[in-house]
């Protein structure tokens, strides 16, 4: 394809480019409340897991104060041992330990159960945001990934998706847990003493007030960590498709230049994400070790007055650093939520983005295609001030073969774009047996299109299930015949394993003239009504390109076909070339009645064999 047929590709931004270090993120309380939606998909089993951590709060929070009677009974068998009066109550104390110690099993237990829960939900949470992904790059338009490069969508499905299910089944488990902890603990240091209780909480105030300071300063560098890792992904997808390019070319210190700009980005956002985050867990072990010291001397003096027990004492401070605990666990995955909050944004902004209209409001079947198509007035620009395709009209009858040629960014592309409906027209019509392709819908119209692009795309599989791609039902004789009919039945067998043989990731272990080959067949194969080739003999020799002409024409006999060429002997035999430039066509009929005309395609044929 043409540059000028091509949307402008948006790369990720070195320094001064879309999203800068410091950026706060735009839609940030959207995000959760649209990740709260999707949890909310699991009321219940989430219902479950609030009451498991209650559970094991109660039964964790218990332990100490029970264990109070127990140093208090040790205390108090001391002191009657020494005045002479009694001893110690073994008995008693060995109960109160082993009911203790059940508490506690119990409590695990439940902690266990309440784990196993959550990470179901969060893997359940980031299938279906995987699966709603995967259909919403069916629904959208070309032009989105035209102006994106790959690593960075890949990064929304992967890193971004991968963030929020390690978030979600880590940090809320673990915050549900704190408050449900918080809540019995602060109920059982009001049983114990409020007095003591008040000089503990007098610290809460100054750890929200230093917290929120951190992380209203570590959230935009959240956001600059999860667009840029997205940036990296797409350049090193880049240099890695595109090492031979780049080697061949010499780059490959402004590409590494050019890569060390964008992680140097990312670095410094990671590093300053990451301290501010860090620095919280110290704070809060400072503000909790002030409270611990408050609450050692006003125990003290309570005990010297008889107010509370010695057991009391070693219960609360048990309880003072429980309590700071949950507090000093929940701003140690608060950064955890910072990230999964600007991983939550970048997924929900690509599955808020523009959908292409599957079904019109007004829509109208093809039935029993023929294959009639017109262009009636058609104008297109991909940026709508710059028109690529001006004014292009033409009558196509059902099995004509078309051919279209002219100079590089002519338009001939872009045509078979707006044919298939990858973009609209932006005036001007295209109708297919009298039909407005506008009102057709978009799946219905391409099951009527077999394609064969100049740029091969095969899975990794078989070539067997290659081929069948073009018609899934397909038995294994009707692939055999379709490879057949494309002249690569002989090179198939001659691989290890056949049609069985696995193409690997790029199909690097054929040759590009074999994958070009497997393309066509995949095209015979799908017997459609109306054939699409564009340049799809450009990567194979002549010998074969001769084969292929005749295997083609024999198959797009009774169909109508367009043919996108620039080799010009290739399309001899049309019913008719239109020839473009600039957008619009210039000439138009067979190829003898063209040549006789000495106009422009006579320019372009003479010129190929001037040139060779």
């Amino acid at each position: 394809m043409s540059e000028e047929n091509r949307v402008p590709q948006k790369k990720g931004p070195p320094i001064g480019g879309r999203f800068a270090p410091g950026e706060k993120p735009k839609n940030f309380k959207q995000a959760l409340k649209k990740l709260l939606d999707y949890i909310g998909m699991y009321k219940i089993p989430i219902f479950i897991v609030m009451i498991l951590a209650a559970l094991a709060t109660v039964f964790s929070v218990a332990g100490p104060k029970i264990m109070a009677k127990a140093t208090n009974a040790l205390f108090k068998g001391l002191m009657r041992k020494v005045a002479g009066t009694g001893g110690i109550d073994f008995s008693y104390i060995g109960k109160i330990l082993l009911f203790t110690l059940g508490l506690y099993v119990f409590s695990s237990v439940v902690s266990f159960l309440q784990g196993w829960i959550m990470a179901g939900i969060s893997q359940k949470i980031c299938f279906r945001l995987r699966k709603d992904i995967s259909e919403k790059i069916g629904r959208m338009p070309m032009k989105y990934f035209e102006s994106r490069t790959y690593g960075e969508v890949l990064s929304r499905i992967t890193n971004d998706v991968d963030t929020m299910g390690t978030t979600l089944n880590q940090s809320i488990t673990q915050i549900i847990t704190s408050v449900a902890t918080l809540i019995g603990i602060l109920v059982m240091m009001l049983s114990i003493s409020p007095l003591m209780t008040l000089i503990s909480l007098v610290m809460l105030p100054v750890s929200a007030f230093l917290l929120s300071f951190v992380i209203k300063k570590s959230q935009r560098h959240f956001r600059t960590q999860q667009e840029y890792l997205g940036h990296i992904n797409g350049q090193v997808e880049e240099s890695y498709s595109g090492h031979t390019v780049i080697q061949a070319f010499n780059k490959e210190e402004e590409t590494v230049e050019e890569f060390c700009r964008t992680n140097d980005v990312l670095y410094k956002s990671s590093w300053k994400s990451q301290f501010l985050s860090g620095i919280m867990m110290p704070i809060m072990i400072f503000v909790g070790n002030l409270g611990y010291a408050g609450v050692a001397i006003s125990g003290g003096l309570l005990a010297i007055k008889g107010v509370i027990g010695i057991g009391d004492i070693q219960a609360f401070i048990i309880y003072v650093k429980q309590f700071t605990q949950p507090i000093s666990q929940t701003a140690q995955v608060i950064n955890q939520v910072q990230s999964m909050a600007a991983a939550a944004e970048r997924v929900f902004e690509f599955l808020d983005e523009e959908e292409e209209e599957q079904v019109p409001a007004d829509a109208v079947s093809l039935t029993d295609v023929r294959g009639d198509v017109t262009f009636s007035h058609v104008s297109f620009g991909y940026d709508p001030e710059k028109i690529v395709i001006g004014d292009f009209s033409a009558e196509v009858k059902a099995g004509q073969k078309i051919a279209i040629v002219g100079p590089t960014g002519a338009g001939k592309t872009t045509m078979v774009k707006l044919l298939m409906r990858f973009y609209d027209v932006n005036s001007g019509s295209i109708s297919i047996d009298g039909v407005d392709i506008r009102k057709v819908p978009r799946r219905e119209l391409r099951e009527n299109f077999g394609m064969v692009l100049q740029d091969t795309w095969l899975f990794n599989g078989t070539i067997m299930e290659n081929i069948r791609y073009g018609r899934l039902d397909a038995t294994d004789e009707e692939v055999i015949a379709a490879a057949k009919a494309a002249h690569a039945h002989h090179f198939i067998k001659s691989l290890p394993n056949g049609y069985n043989m696995i193409l690997n990731e790029d199909a690097s272990n054929v040759s590009q003239g074999q994958k070009q080959l497997l393309t066509i067949a995949r095209a015979i194969l799908a017997d459609s009504k109306v054939m699409i080739l564009d340049e799809a003999t450009s990567s194979v020799d002549t010998r074969t390109e001769s084969l292929i002409q005749d295997a083609m024409d024999r198959l797009m006999s009774g169909r109508t076909s367009f043919v996108i060429a620039h080799r010009l002997s290739t399309i001899r035999n049309a019913d008719m070339i239109l020839v473009m430039r600039d957008g619009d066509i210039v000439e138009q009929g067979s190829h003898e009645t063209l040549l006789a005309k000495d106009g422009f395609y006579a320019q372009l044929y003479n010129s190929q064999f001037e040139s060779a």
